[in-house]
């Protein structure tokens, strides 16, 4: 896979499709490579018009790992949100967004539509945000606002979400702390198959195991507190998707997503999916790629249309 500089980054990436359709960004979320959008949904997107880039974000994956920024504290950072006294963190959700929007500019997209998932949603939502001129539509796929009036995560989800990271090196360990995390946050109606999660998880560990930069990513989450009012200024044609299932982030977080937008005087559309979790399970494959591709396709001819 190739790489390219931006914002002062390496970033690691890989393109499906033909180079001159219109372009879609996937951003993964918290501590995953950008290999957990499948390849099959990209290939499928790719297969109805668009170029597809999916890319590890900092911290993850084989682009550039910031250790020189240390390892916070989780289990004291926590403790500090919980309190509701200050938190720090080595970089923040705009920092992400500026990495993308630098990874458009290096690749030379012209307004791409941004698709984020949890932490990704996040990211691409700030870019929109801040960046609308650059970003022809969003898609927000079970992430959240970070409102702290939302409701927490289960404790089963903030359980596998806090244990204890493998160290640097062990890829059977962190395969397996991968994999209970996986099965945590995901769908209970359309579970995962036991061989084909542990197969990825151990295909995830091998490429690359960064348990610090994972930590470094939860912070900046948590610093960036409550994106509420950068929601509110997203103006591209907007879709948030939310499982109803979500143990990690409630579907109230998707719900909330859609009614800042829309709040702000945004076009957006909200979609909950019956039995999905914090997962992109196989068997709503089909419906996503339909629910993106008519989005985008929307969103163009709306451009098109000025």
């Amino acid at each position: 896979m190739p790489s390219i500089q931006a914002n002062g980054l390496t970033f690691e990436y890989e393109s499906f499709g033909n180079a001159a359709d219109r372009p879609i960004v996937l951003i993964m979320g918290l501590g995953v490579q950008m290999i957990l959008w499948p390849d099959a949904l990209c290939e499928a997107l790719a297969g109805r018009g668009f170029r597809v880039i999916r890319f590890d974000n900092r911290d993850v994956g084989l682009s550039t790992h910031l250790d020189h920024l240390g390892a916070p504290n989780i289990v004291v950072q926590y403790a500090k949100y919980l309190l509701h006294l200050p938190l720090k963190a080595p970089y923040f959700i705009d920092d992400m967004a500026r990495d993308t929007v630098g990874l458009i500019d290096a690749l030379q997209l012209v307004r791409p539509h941004l698709v984020g998932a949890s932490m990704g949603g996040m990211i691409a939502q700030n870019a929109a945000s801040d960046y609308p001129e650059r970003v022809a539509s969003l898609t927000s796929i079970m992430s959240t606002t970070g409102s702290r009036k939302l409701p927490p995560p289960e404790r089963r989800a903030i359980r596998a979400l806090l244990q204890k990271p493998a160290k640097r090196g062990d890829a059977a360990a962190a395969a397996a702390r991968l994999k209970r995390l996986l099965r945590a946050i995901g769908s209970r109606t359309h579970p995962a198959e036991e061989a084909e999660l542990t197969s990825f998880c151990e295909r995830h560990a091998r490429r690359a195991h960064n348990p610090a930069g994972q930590m470094r990513q939860l912070a900046a989450i948590a610093a960036s507190g409550d994106r509420t009012p950068v929601v509110r200024r997203i103006k591209v044609p907007a879709l948030v998707i939310h499982g109803n299932e979500d143990p990690l982030l409630l579907p109230e977080c998707g719900r909330a997503t859609a009614q800042a937008i829309e709040a702000g005087g945004g076009n957006v559309k909200l979609v909950e999916l019956k039995g999905m979790g914090h997962d992109l399970p196989r068997i709503f494959w089909p419906q996503l790629v339909d629910l993106i591709v008519d989005h985008c396709r929307a969103a163009d001819r709306a451009s098109a249309g000025r």
